[in-house]
């Protein structure tokens, strides 16, 4: 089976809509799909009607913006209820921190020079609720700041860079709290990119297995196949289901299209057996 549980529609940063993104992972033979749209639920109506048109496997998703310690992570919810009021609420109150930091991040790239870029990520923004870095990077690519949006994240918009702002997420009690409330399952996602020694990986997985983390994203987007094997060490080590997903957000962008994702290492157990 071809599982691909880490996506996203216009509904936030991705290219495609809903429909399109379901339809092209038909195309690139995905039996199983999650929309996992930034702090936003609004595309899994339109997915779900097209996947059954399609006899595609859907998963309700949801990737959360949360802040441990110092560090902003992303927990992924996978087989979420959407009609949750915690996490309904919660995700909203996300999307309003989000329009504030966009005007903040504007503001920033006005100081280094970059006019017009808070018009210029709406126009890429399907979702007025929410302006995300993806929709400046792909503003900064448009006006010549950088050679596409890879560049944009190694020269902007991360710390120490033009363009990046502090900004206070949700905490990691409260995303596992909505997500295990709606009867999903919590995953870390793509845990290799956060800037955290190993010292500080332990105690984040310590920490997530305790509020009811049930998994870990092994194979990922983000991930080299050595870091492959280095999580799925981990996921054995704190007794977490494996996770697979490419992080898709469009044609061109990010390191591997829908439905590329390569298959877990030896001996993981694999998070979609729950489903």
């Amino acid at each position: 089976m071809k599982v691909d549980l880490h996506s996203h529609s216009t509904c936030s940063d991705g290219l495609l809509s809903p429909v399109d993104l379901v339809e092209r992972a038909v195309q690139r033979g995905v039996d199983m799909l999650a929309l996992t749209d930034h702090d936003e639920l609004a595309g899994l109506g339109a997915a779900h009607a097209a996947a059954e048109q399609w006899g595609l496997r859907l998963i309700d998703g949801v990737e959360i913006s949360v802040q441990w310690e110092a560090t902003t992570l992303h927990i992924v919810g996978l087989g979420i209820g959407i009609a949750h009021v915690p996490l309904i609420e919660g995700l909203a109150a996300i999307r309003t921190g989000r329009e504030q930091r966009a005007q903040r991040i504007a503001e920033s790239l006005t100081a280094a020079g970059i006019a017009g870029s808070l018009e210029g990520a709406r126009r890429y923004a399907k979702n007025p609720e929410l302006v995300s870095r993806a929709h400046f990077a792909r503003y900064l690519v448009e006006t010549g700041h950088a050679r596409d949006t890879n560049a944009v994240f190694r020269n902007y918009l991360t710390p120490g860079k033009p363009g990046y702002v502090s900004h206070q997420w949700a905490g990691l009690g409260d995303a596992l709290h909505w997500i295990n409330g709606s009867g999903g399952v919590a995953v870390l996602a793509h845990p290799g990119r956060y800037p955290l020694n190993q010292q500080q990986c332990e105690r984040l997985l310590g920490e997530f297995v305790g509020l009811g983390g049930v998994a870990v994203e092994v194979v990922t987007g983000s991930h080299a196949p050595d870091e492959f094997v280095t999580w799925a060490r981990y996921a054995r080590r704190f007794g977490l289901r494996a996770s697979a997903g490419s992080d898709f957000h469009g044609p061109g962008e990010g390191y591997r299209d829908v439905g590329n994702v390569p298959v877990l290492p030896a001996g993981c157990d694999p998070v979609w057996s729950v489903f």
